[in-house]
């Protein structure tokens, strides 16, 4: 009896690392802090907010790694000399995973009223016909 799983489909050329990106995924997606909208503002521009109250812009890093996304969030602790009553506002760091398709940019990042907006572009890849010559073997 044959299996069949998507990547491994023998007209499916080069998709192998599709399985392991969808694992990843997965796995990374377990947590749910900081919360986060994905939004679609043009057919080619998505713009994911992340909810980042109480972060500064140098307490949050943004990276491409291997076409994915990563943006952390650690704060440091507050100064020694501070004494709280009660403290139910904790310091708390983030790692919050994207998977990018190809053609997919960051084109730009503001962080304003404790949203952080990240912004994408999904470039159109040109289309390009090539005739594979044949030779005799």
């Amino acid at each position: 009896m044959n299996k069949f799983a998507f990547p491994s489909h023998p007209l499916l050329l080069g998709f192998e690392p599709l399985e392991r990106l969808v694992e990843r995924t997965a796995r990374a997606g377990a947590d749910g802090y900081p919360p986060f909208n994905i939004e679609l503002i043009e057919p080619t521009r998505y713009v994911i907010t992340l909810a980042v109250a109480g972060f500064r812009p140098e307490d949050i890093s943004i990276t491409l790694e291997d076409r994915q996304l990563v943006v952390r969030g650690q704060q440091g602790d507050p100064a020694e000399d501070r004494v709280f009553l009660h403290r139910g506002i904790a310091t708390r760091q983030f790692r919050r995973i994207f998977a990018l398709a190809e053609g997919v940019e960051v084109s730009a990042a503001a962080l304003d009223n404790g949203l952080l907006k990240v912004s994408l572009e999904r470039r159109e890849p040109e289309t390009v016909v090539r005739t594979i010559p044949i030779t005799r073997g």
